[in-house]
């Protein structure tokens, strides 16, 4: 079954949820705030609601190192046509392009990581991983398994979760629901 999305009911009025949804994000980045988890989750989310706009599920990361935005992105699986562009696995393939390993690196997801994207943060060797919302179905940093903790792999960052979890989780419901209306 294709999905209409040209109706201007519910598709018109999510757009424009998601745009409002951005500039507000962005507008509370102050310079002067300190840079904690919350903050490069807020920027995370901004990535988030880009994906949206672009009909993406809305998920976002960023990557920091010493305290300082390095990349940032957004799912983009149906603008480059490829199941893999997931956010996490965009910016791990273009920071691979100057460094092999991620000591030192913090990774902030909008949603727990999938194995995909869990393996390549394993392989990468990232420091740590800070995710916003859980993900029943195919998360695998603490939902169905903990492949991060799991005793067999040689690297384990340290996780931190449920970081602004309600916005994280909300942004991706909204998305779904919107979908859910387009198709009735």
């Amino acid at each position: 079954m294709k999905l209409d999305f040209s109706t201007p009911s519910c598709t018109d009025a999510f757009m424009l949820s998601a745009k409002n949804s951005t500039d507000s994000i962005n507008e509370s980045l102050r310079e002067d705030e300190r840079r904690n988890d919350e903050y490069w989750m807020k920027i995370a989310l901004a990535e988030a609601y880009k994906a949206m706009q672009s009909d993406e599920i809305p998920v976002g990361a960023v990557l920091v190192k010493d305290n300082e935005l390095v990349l940032k992105n957004h799912n983009q699986t149906n603008v480059l046509g490829n199941p893999l562009a997931h956010a996490e696995m965009l910016i791990l393939q273009e920071i691979q392009k100057r460094e092999k390993f991620l000591n030192g690196y913090t990774l902030y997801v909008t949603l727990e990581p999938c194995l995909m994207c869990s393996g390549a943060i394993i392989l990468s060797r990232l420091s740590k991983l800070v995710f916003g919302a859980f993900d029943p179905k195919t998360g695998v940093c603490g939902s169905v398994y903990n492949v991060l903790t799991d005793r067999h792999f040689n690297h384990h960052p340290e996780i931190i979760s449920g970081v602004k979890q309600e916005e994280c989780g909300k942004v991706l419901k909204d998305f779904f629901r919107t979908k859910r209306w387009s198709v009735s």
